[in-house]
């Protein structure tokens, strides 16, 4: 739009004044560049979608009176992305992953339901930071996952409420007191004085006002019917803006929880533990981001500084406003896919299993909680007690053990057997 001749599309539409792609050539000109061109507005003619929604997922539409066409456009002139319509994103809306979860929380006895999530939100803070390659203290651990159980309060349009989070995840040595004022970038060394990089930030000077739009996308996105697709935008978007010096891959998982708290997608009170998922699936999450990343840096011209820091030399602004987030909202759909049927259900049993273990374990012996507790952890981990771990019950008999083993493998199997038949039931 900014190298069309504004000349052509006045002419296009005097031409064809009620043409459904001339309307929206002439309404994406004007909305991209804010400049109005030399045109009466539409006349009496049919509104059309600015995005056909046969290809394209378009957000909540608005009606533009000028040129009679409905603005789903995703974002705002300043940032706005694409997001076309694949069979993968249509499966996983159809199998309405949120029902799912709800399905089993309502199904769920609540006490137990209730330790499960604990579970989940530890899992979710633990799993962040790991894909950081970070090992949080645990006061920092449990404010992640106070913000978490807390993000229905978080404004991600408000950039102190952005600053306050980052603060709370990262180390007080590089908690920020506002976006980022010098060039950033994400490298690996290779060897001595060789570092390959694979991805560059926008420009210091460009952060804030990508920043402001990115605020805009977020309020542009409310009530829009597809809440995964509005989380993934928002949290990518933010992510390849990478406004702070760090905790921006935490932020940015944070927000698909903020996003999709917001929209009603989550069930109160719940947590779908992406990260978890993510963790087990890295290469494909590097993958996702690789979608971007490497074109954009493909198109930045960069070279090292003396004091071996990164200057880009060229426009790169435009490159973090415009993109196609198709594999991104492919990537989440199957996460959030995962936590459901694997991460939800496997901690439900858990929990289950373990309940069970402990109480014909305190049957037979009165031994201490912890002990107890430790005892039958360690027979769901391997289905005994090792010779390795013997030790840590010197005061029993191998025969009593052995006794223990038998009782929690019974119990945890007549558990298996029932949520078996339950399956069965569901089935039929």
């Amino acid at each position: 739009m900014n190298k069309v001749d504004p000349a052509e599309i006045e002419a296009w539409i005097k031409a064809e004044p009620k043409g459904a792609f001339a309307r929206r050539a002439w309404f994406l000109f004007e909305w991209f560049t804010g400049t109005r061109l030399s045109l009466p507005d539409a006349g009496t003619v049919n509104y059309v979608n600015a995005l056909d929604e046969k290809k394209n997922i378009g957000a909540a539409g608005r009606f533009s009176q000028r040129h009679k066409v409905v603005d789903n456009m995703l974002g705002v002139p300043g940032l706005c992305v694409t997001v076309r319509s694949t069979r993968p994103i249509a499966d996983a809306r159809a199998s309405e992953i949120n029902r799912q979860a709800e399905d089993i929380v309502n199904d769920c006895d609540p006490a137990l339901l209730a330790r499960a999530i604990q579970y989940l939100f530890t899992k979710e803070t633990k799993s962040s930071f790991e894909i950081e390659r970070e090992e949080p203290t645990a006061q920092r651990a449990e404010r992640f996952v106070a913000a978490l159980r807390n993000i229905a309060a978080f404004d991600p349009a408000s950039k102190g409420d952005l600053v306050e989070l980052q603060n709370t995840i990262v180390d007080p040595r590089y908690a920020a007191d506002d976006f980022r004022d010098f060039q950033n970038f994400v490298g690996q060394t290779i060897g001595p004085g060789f570092e390959k990089v694979h991805f560059i930030g926008p420009k210091p000077e460009d952060v804030e006002p990508l920043m402001a739009d990115w605020s805009l996308l977020t309020e542009r996105l409310k009530g829009m019917s597809d809440p995964v697709v509005a989380a993934t935008i928002v949290a990518f978007a933010f992510v390849y803006i990478h406004p702070f010096e760090d905790g921006n891959g935490r932020i940015h998982r944070f927000l698909i929880h903020n996003i999709l708290s917001r929209e009603g997608f989550t069930p109160p009170d719940f947590l779908f533990p992406v990260s978890a998922a993510i963790v087990r699936d890295e290469r494909a999450y590097e993958a996702t981001l690789e979608t971007f990343s490497r074109p954009a840096l493909e198109r930045t011209d960069w070279r090292w500084d003396r004091d071996h820091s990164i200057v880009v030399r060229n426009d790169t602004a435009h490159l973090y406003r415009y993109f196609d987030a198709t594999p991104s909202v492919e990537f989440i759909y199957q996460k959030i896919g995962e936590t459901v049927q694997k991460d939800l259900r496997e901690e439900l049993d858990y929990i289950r299993y373990f309940d069970a273990g402990y109480s014909a374990l305190t049957d037979i012996i009165d031994m201490p909680n912890r002990k107890a507790a430790l005892f039958v952890k360690l027979c769901l981990q391997n289905g005994h007690i090792s010779n390795k771990k013997r030790g840590l019950f010197a005061e029993m008999t191998d025969d009593e053990l052995s006794l223990l083993e038998a009782a929690v493998a019974a119990a945890v199997q007549r558990v298996k057997d029932g949520l078996d038949a339950d399956t069965d039931d569901d089935d039929t």
